[in-house]
């Protein structure tokens, strides 16, 4: 089975433009956690709240995971799903949702096909070095499947509360 993020594995570099508040959400097509698949269309009707970070297991993202796990309740009773996406493998997502209690869904995007399609996957920069990688932002899809508000460049302290006061 393959895994891309949007239908047909069509490439996204095919010149899309940044997407804004209002666009269709681009559909997400990956393995889970626990090697199953997620498809983002399957949420249709619900609020999913989108968010890409650079590393699991890492000072930061694990700020941001357990912000997101300790707020988890009060995301569901307003009827949202919580999806964290980074670049790591199946197995790095497992060990990283079960070390942390993660009660959400983790994706694997190994070949950043879903941080391309939103936009995420970006040069960076670290001690003069550059490099190709995931810049942490949220994206909350609504229910129509339309990006309802982008959380850029985000700091992962206190981040879980700003999503929910948005949702």
């Amino acid at each position: 089975m393959r895994f891309c993020a949007v239908d047909g594995c069509r490439s996204i570099l095919e010149g899309t433009a940044e997407l804004k508040e209002g666009d269709r959400a681009p559909e997400v097509f990956l393995q889970d956690d626990a090697g199953g698949e997620f498809r983002l269309s399957a949420h249709a009707g619900r609020t999913v709240v989108l968010y890409f970070y650079p590393k699991s297991d890492t000072p930061g993202c694990t700020t941001e995971a357990c912000e997101f796990r300790d707020e988890a309740g009060a995301f569901v009773k307003k009827g949202a799903v919580i999806v964290g996406i980074s670049p790591d493998k199946v197995s790095a997502q497992a060990k990283f949702k079960t070390k942390y209690g993660l009660p959400f869904q983790l994706l694997a995007d190994e070949n950043h096909q879903a941080a391309d399609a939103y936009g995420v996957w970006k040069e960076k920069s670290m001690y003069g070095k550059k490099y190709m990688g995931v810049e942490r932002t949220t994206f909350v899809i609504g229910p129509d499947g339309r990006i309802a508000r982008i959380f850029g460049k985000v700091k992962p302290k206190g981040h879980a509360a700003e999503v929910l006061s948005a949702v």
